[in-house]
């Protein structure tokens, strides 16, 4: 009998996108976020991508100190992939997004693969009370703000990570971001396997149709062939659906707060545990296997938790 194929889940436990007022649940200090982790990983988490935040308001928080207030704790207590975003915020500059990884060389990190519109702005039409004085105008100003990562951007941030031994996650959230990854591959910047992420349903990006998940999969079975790991995101209320689509697809998945706070609709997510176990049960009933943390590490050619600078 055939062993039935092996599920990398991510888990993005929290992050820029979403703004602490929309959630109680969404982990901003230290110790929730190393427990959201931990959390996530014993639902069946392989990887968890990790932003920081200042504790006091929850804004976005790039410093390396703000990462290694967590991290260390996460890995002492989980065998999870932990994987440090260089997104930042669009408001950062390119040099402020890589410090993180930059100095505490992790496993794996976040590359976004092209400079886009981030149109988070329609959620003020959803919520009208904020806690924090900060959240109102940031979400406002994505009207008229492009989230700058220019190839020259994109060629910083894989030369100093890769002089690491950090793999990337490449997030890829249009149909130009695949070729311009296809760019720096046929340069030798990037190394197979490529672990990319193919985002669906950012204001400014591909949208969430179906057809829309087989375009980017069609896409970059072209380009890279066999040299690839396929994974998908699907913000908001498209994040379950998505990731059934790339189950079925052959792809593997992300869930977490980051990208989607519910948990079905109409329920927020208390967890991100939650929307792991979710994930889990719905890629099992398909007859799917839940990946370990050494079997992603395995299919990503990572170099080893042993060999991290925290």
């Amino acid at each position: 009998m055939a062993q039935s194929r092996k599920v990398i889940i991510t888990c993005a436990v929290t992050g820029s996108i979403h703004t602490p007022s929309m959630s109680p649940y969404l982990p901003v200090t230290a110790q929730q976020i190393a427990d959201a982790a931990v959390g996530a990983a014993e639902a069946g988490a392989a990887i968890v991508h990790l932003h920081a935040r200042n504790p006091q308001d929850g804004r976005p928080d790039q410093t390396p100190a703000a990462f290694r207030a967590f991290v260390p704790d996460i890995k002492a207590r989980s065998n999870v992939v932990i994987n440090l975003t260089t997104g930042g915020a669009p408001t950062m500059t390119v040099e402020e997004r890589m410090q993180p990884a930059l100095q505490l060389k992790p496993e794996v990190a976040s590359l976004n693969m092209g400079s886009m519109n981030f149109g988070l702005f329609p959620v003020l039409e959803r919520y009208k009370e904020f806690q924090h004085d900060w959240e109102r105008k940031y979400l406002a100003g994505t009207r008229d703000l492009v989230f700058k990562n220019t190839f020259a951007d994109i060629e910083f941030i894989l030369k100093a990570g890769t002089d690491n031994g950090t793999k990337f996650e490449f997030e890829c959230y249009d149909t130009a971001h695949l070729y311009n990854l296809a760019h720096f591959l046929d340069r030798k910047l990037a190394t197979p396997p490529l672990f990319v992420q193919t985002v669906f349903g950012i204001l400014g990006g591909i949208g969430t149709h179906a057809d829309d998940v087989s375009h980017l999969k069609r896409t970059a079975d072209r380009l890279f062939g066999k040299d690839y790991v396929w994974s998908v995101l699907g913000a908001g209320r498209a994040q379950m659906p998505i990731a059934a689509m790339s189950a079925a697809q052959g792809g593997n998945v992300r869930v977490g707060l980051e990208d989607s706070l519910w948990d079905g609709p109409g329920n927020l997510a208390k967890t991100n545990a939650d929307q792991v176990l979710r994930a889990r049960r719905m890629l099992e009933a398909l007859g799917l296997e839940i990946a370990t943390p050494d079997e992603a590490r395995t299919l990503l050619r990572l170099k080893g938790r042993n060999e991290v600078g925290f």
